[in-house]
């Protein structure tokens, strides 16, 4: 109960208090919408070029936790789009959104603040490892399939060079990239901008919760719930439970079973409606799936905290 209390409950509370400001203040969700481009198309990527500018690869690189965390990502991306097909009989576009809710985990805002109350900033270290490949991976191969289902006749150079296009202009991969160039060419950052950077970085956080909060109260639960539920439970037990028995299979140390599991355990990030409504397909459901995803994660998260080291 006091990990319930002292570590879960007050990121839930910034979730809260956005979700709040929106449907009982009155807060228009354009204020959210704004506030969370903020924080996905500036604050997170600083966020993450500083993570990766100053990561110790040799510390914190460790190829059998990505492994692990990356069968599993696999793993929820072909349940998510051959379930939605199959089971739930989707059009393939639609399906390939599913399946990037399933994939996508909200490692950013939820992954970190939980690992970092929960086990120190310390901790985050491997997040970070993990946060590097997380987004990039699951956006080529999510728009990959979406390229090559919607190609309609082209060849397989103009369906690469859309692929490629469509990466190019993600800011979370700029910054990634950004900061292992400066990572790798141990270029100085002057003091005043590492300040600057800072100061950005330190806002990612809070106000994505706080965002994540306010867009969430603008939907509804409407769709298929049936699919919702098949996406949660993908996402929260599925997923997190082959990456725990990947990291006992692979004798992963504490710190990286630690951040590989929590980074799975977290509810489909807002980005699975973000990749919907940028082709216009399963922008209901994924919206569902983010909001009960979100909230039935605090108990799930609670349980995978007391099985953890």
């Amino acid at each position: 109960m006091q990990t319930l209390i002292v570590v879960i409950l007050p990121v839930f509370l910034v979730i809260g208090f956005g979700y709040g400001s929106n449907r009982l203040l009155g807060a228009k969700t354009t204020l959210f919408e704004g506030l969370m481009a903020y924080a996905q198309g500036f604050a997170f990527p600083v966020l993450l070029f500083r993570g990766v500018s100053t990561l110790h690869l040799g510390d914190t690189f460790d190829p059998p936790m990505l492994a692990a965390f990356y069968v599993g990502v696999m793993a929820g991306f072909f349940a998510g789009l051959l379930g939605a097909r199959f089971l739930f009989k989707r059009a393939w576009p639609d399906s390939i959104a599913i399946s990037f809710a399933t994939a996508f985990s909200n490692g950013g805002a939820l992954g970190l603040a939980i690992t970092e109350r929960a086990f120190g900033v310390e901790a985050i270290a491997y997040n970070f490892a993990i946060i590097a490949f997380h987004a990039p991976f699951v956006y080529l191969l999510c728009v990959t399939a979406m390229e090559i289902t919607r190609a309609e006749g082209r060849g397989a150079g103009a369906t690469i060079l859309s692929v490629l296009l469509s990466m190019s202009r993600n800011p979370l991969i700029v910054g990634i990239v950004l900061g292992a160039l400066v990572n790798w060419t141990g270029l100085p950052i002057p003091g005043a901008v590492a300040s600057a950077v800072d100061m950005v970085a330190a806002s990612a956080i809070p106000a994505a919760l706080f965002a994540l909060g306010g867009v969430l109260a603008a939907y509804r639960p409407e769709g298929d719930l049936r699919l919702v539920a098949f996406i949660v439970v993908v996402s929260l037990v599925m997923h997190p439970a082959i990456v725990f028995g990947l990291g006992q299979l692979f004798d992963l140390g504490v710190g990286q079973t630690r951040s590989a599991v929590l980074m799975a355990a977290m509810a489909p990030g807002i980005n699975a409606f973000v990749f919907a409504n940028m082709y216009g397909v399963a922008k209901r459901v994924n919206a569902t799936a983010v909001l009960t995803g979100t909230a039935v994660s605090v108990l799930t998260i609670w349980l995978w905290l007391t099985v953890l080291p």
